[in-house]
């Protein structure tokens, strides 16, 4: 007499709780995209009168974000990962972004990703930290470097003071709080960063895959603005995009969205946009970098999941 497998009940309840997952997922996205279905409408309808060759340029930007995540990420890990399956796990995770906030899609998918490539928690953990520092060490040197190169390109509104102290009130109470395990992540990045630079590949794809992360958005902007006939410098437009997305880090929301959307169109503003083509810039980008991959994005993450990718 066989003794009954106990493995089988545990694997179909698996199975269960993937395919609820999964299409927990697919519900989201598609609660998204009607919800919002005005602004995929106008968005269409404004690239659909863009001109062509400059649509072509801002599509290929957006596309290469993806491939420069995964290069990035790669810069973050001593071991080799499949190409293939990194960039559509960053493809999946930028889909995945625009559901939870401030980043926490992104990092949970890349998180699964690198845990199922064999890497320990520790180790995924501080490959994650990495390229979030050289993604914001990028942006903050691209930021100076423009600024120095461009002086007066982006005249930044004057705001009051007790607007400045109340955006600054939430850092300031966090600060003694994660002082502690700040200094702690700042020991095992330093460590890190230490072994990355010891191997000339992986720093020139962490912090190549970073710089061209960020500069490949700024020229999304970019060509959706000329592809609108918005005529901008393209300085002033990466300049408006890296100073946007940085503002918008202090009200963290899902992809950046609301936050992103009303810095960026104010800083296109500042930069000589008028008011009404720079949110149709907003819309021409938002369109391209988000909405119109999320649902792809979203069914790709479902296809990692099970097929175990993540």
């Amino acid at each position: 007499m066989t003794t009954p497998s106990l493995a089988h009940p545990f694997a179909s309840r698996r199975t269960c709780w993937h395919t609820a997952v999964s299409l927990l997922v697919l519900l989201i996205g598609a609660v998204l995209a009607v919800r919002n279905r005005q602004v995929l409408d106008a968005g269409t309808d404004q690239l659909a009168a863009a001109d062509r060759g400059w649509l072509a340029l801002a599509v290929t930007a957006a596309c290469a974000t993806w491939a420069c995540a995964a290069l990035a990420q790669q810069g973050a890990v001593a071991a080799p990962l499949p190409a293939t399956r990194l960039t559509a796990a960053q493809f999946a995770a930028s889909a995945a972004n625009h559901v939870l906030p401030a980043g926490l899609g992104a990092n949970t998918v890349n998180w699964r990703f690198l845990s199922r490539c064999g890497l320990t928690p520790a180790a995924t953990a501080t490959a994650l930290a990495l390229k979030a520092a050289a993604n914001a060490a990028s942006r903050v040197a691209l930021i100076a470097g423009l600024a120095v190169a461009c002086p007066g390109v982006l005249r930044l509104p004057h705001l009051p003071a007790a607007t400045c102290a109340l955006a600054l009130l939430p850092g300031a109470l966090l600060v003694r709080p994660l002082r502690l395990r700040v200094r702690a992540l700042l020991r095992v990045a330093g460590a890190e960063v230490r072994a990355v630079h010891a191997h000339p590949g992986r720093a020139s794809a962490l912090w190549g895959g970073s710089f061209a992360f960020a500069a490949a958005h700024a020229l999304t902007v970019y060509a959706v603005a000329h592809a609108l006939a918005l005529p901008l410098p393209l300085a002033g437009v990466a300049l408006a995009y890296l100073a946007a997305s940085g503002a918008a880090v202090l009200l963290p929301s899902p992809g950046g969205l609301g936050s992103l959307d009303a810095a960026l169109a104010l800083a296109l503003v500042a930069v000589g946009a008028p008011g009404s083509t720079a949110a149709s810039v907003v819309i021409g980008y938002r369109l391209l970098t988000s909405w119109l991959p999320l649902v792809p994005g979203l069914v790709v993450l479902v296809l990692l999941a099970r097929r175990k990718v993540l």
